[in-house]
């Protein structure tokens, strides 16, 4: 390494980046670093919508080199079911990201990296892989169109996997849920990965960021002689992370939740349409770049996806109960928090309740007015509005941990809006301070009232209501009619 090189700008650099990423507004993309070293970060990228990748959680490790920004940082995708799949031709099982602006694939001149490119382009770059037709990514093949069989059996395969590892996988592991209890009429049963696969993909991920072993019996599981690595569950970013790094940190815990439970609509519409397509027990068709350790290789079992998706809502849903009761304790206990909450709420009764402001459209109250973590608000539809008249009951539950985790929020009153999920009732909004929860209200308020709806297909919650909304002008007449019979209906209830 040059003497010269500046070690302060580029981590000022960086810091910028992240801060910048973060502050953006653009839902797809999420970074996150350890304090104490700002080099090596974690990076989430959400599935494009109407992609085979919809909303799919694929997390990457970002390593960058002391140079930058004159050297590309190293990329490596850590959402590969341990190895064992290749979610594009240009992301390998192995996690290999495949770009000229990393410098992993010769590409045209002018596409490699140059000091002017940052974290959120590589970030882009990577994004742009994941399109409605991922055929098209591998050479020679460009000309492939997704009416054509293999291009649309490749797409078909990737969305059940995105599904099936970047989404039920991830929550499972977050939740402690173990798949092989839910039970579902067919089950099919999925091929153990090969032994040269585990090992592999171990190897190739440890060397990739310098990890040496004396010998490959560091990877053997001695209680399994069949395998040569211990593998928890499908979902291998945890234990591909921690491997690189001992201390357990998952920074997207909370984004992760939340999301899931917005589109959770979303993956059940997904779902039922690809089960009128594919057959379960039908193999995956298998092209012609894959291989036994770099390819995606499986059967549909989309009644198996779809018994999971319901068991972690359920399991979501009864956080708020578990949360509440370990708000209790806190109480007991007389913690920071508690008391701090206890404070703000009696101050924002005040504001809401007995005052003009907001124009008291918004009444907050406590079902256990000893316990401050579970909130209910009550939500006045204003005047000369679509909502007139209509009384919406929200329930508004507060983490043990906040502000590190959001609020959950809950529309109890069914309401045909597209910030809020037909199923579940979680509501897409966003706090400009998400640590003080008084701007939580204030977002609530206006997701729910939306006087100027700008369509983000990433925070879209109800899909039939967005299809409504930014369709046709008959369209959207259609999903203003709806939304005000739901105020109409809540005033019955």
């Amino acid at each position: 390494m040059s003497s010269s090189t500046n070690t302060a700008g580029s981590i000022n650099r960086i810091t910028k980046e992240i801060a910048h990423i973060n502050k953006s507004g653009d839902l797809s993309l999420a970074v996150a670093c350890r304090d104490e070293d700002v080099r090596q970060l974690r990076a989430l990228i959400v599935g494009p919508p109407d992609t085979p990748y919809e909303f799919g959680f694929f997390e990457f490790q970002v390593k960058f080199p002391k140079e930058y920004p004159i050297k590309s940082p190293s990329v490596i995708c850590i959402t590969t079911n341990h190895g064992r799949t290749r979610f594009n031709p240009n992301i390998y099982a192995q996690g290999k990201v495949c770009l000229s602006i990393l410098g992993t694939w010769h590409g045209e001149k002018g596409e490699e990296w140059s000091s002017a490119q940052g974290l959120e382009s590589v970030l882009l770059s990577i994004q742009s892989l994941m399109s409605p037709n991922p055929w098209e990514n591998e050479p020679g093949e460009e000309g492939g169109k997704l009416t054509e069989a293999k291009p649309a059996a490749y797409a078909n395969k990737v969305r059940h996997e995105t599904l099936r590892i970047a989404v039920i996988s991830r929550l499972e592991k977050l939740l402690n849920i173990n798949p092989s209890t839910i039970v579902v009429r067919e089950q099919v049963e999925e091929g153990p990965p090969t032994k040269s696969a585990k090992i592999t993909a171990k190897l190739k991920s440890l060397k990739h960021w310098g990890h040496n072993h004396s010998s490959d019996s560091d990877l053997v599981n001695e209680d399994d002689p069949e395998t040569s690595v211990s593998e928890p569950s499908e979902y291998d970013a945890e234990a591909t992370y921690n491997s690189l790094n001992p201390s357990p940190w998952d920074p997207f815990t909370d984004l992760v939740k939340r999301r899931f439970l917005w589109y959770y609509d979303s993956y059940v519409q997904a779902i039922e349409k690809a089960r009128s397509q594919q057959e379960d027990g039908t193999k995956f068709v298998v092209t012609r770049f894959e291989s036994d350790d770099n390819g995606m290789s499986g059967k549909y079992a989309y009644a198996q996806l779809l018994a999971r998706l319901n068991n972690i809502r359920d399991v979501l849903s009864s956080e708020c109960t578990t949360w509440t009761q370990q708000g209790a304790k806190q109480v007991e206990a007389k913690t920071q928090l508690a008391t701090q909450l206890a404070f703000q709420f009696n101050q924002l009764e005040y504001r809401y309740n007995k005052s003009s402001y907001e124009g008291s459209r918004l009444e907050i109250s406590l079902p256990d007015k000893k316990n401050p973590f579970a909130w209910h608000l009550t939500l006045f539809g204003q005047s000369s509005t679509n909502l007139d008249g209509g009384v919406f009951n929200i329930s508004f539950t507060i983490p043990p941990d906040f502000p590190t985790t959001w609020p959950r929020v809950y529309v109890e009153t069914p309401i045909f809006h597209h910030r809020v999920s037909r199923s579940t009732g979680a509501l897409c909004y966003f706090p400009a301070k998400p640590e003080e929860i008084n701007s939580h209200l204030k977002a609530i308020i206006a997701a729910i009232e939306d006087v100027e709806p700008r369509f983000d297909p990433r925070a879209v919650v109800n899909p039939e209501a967005a299809k409504l909304l930014w369709g046709s002008e008959a369209d959207k007449k259609t999903y203003f009619r709806k939304l005000r019979r739901s105020a109409q209906d809540s005033m019955e209830l």
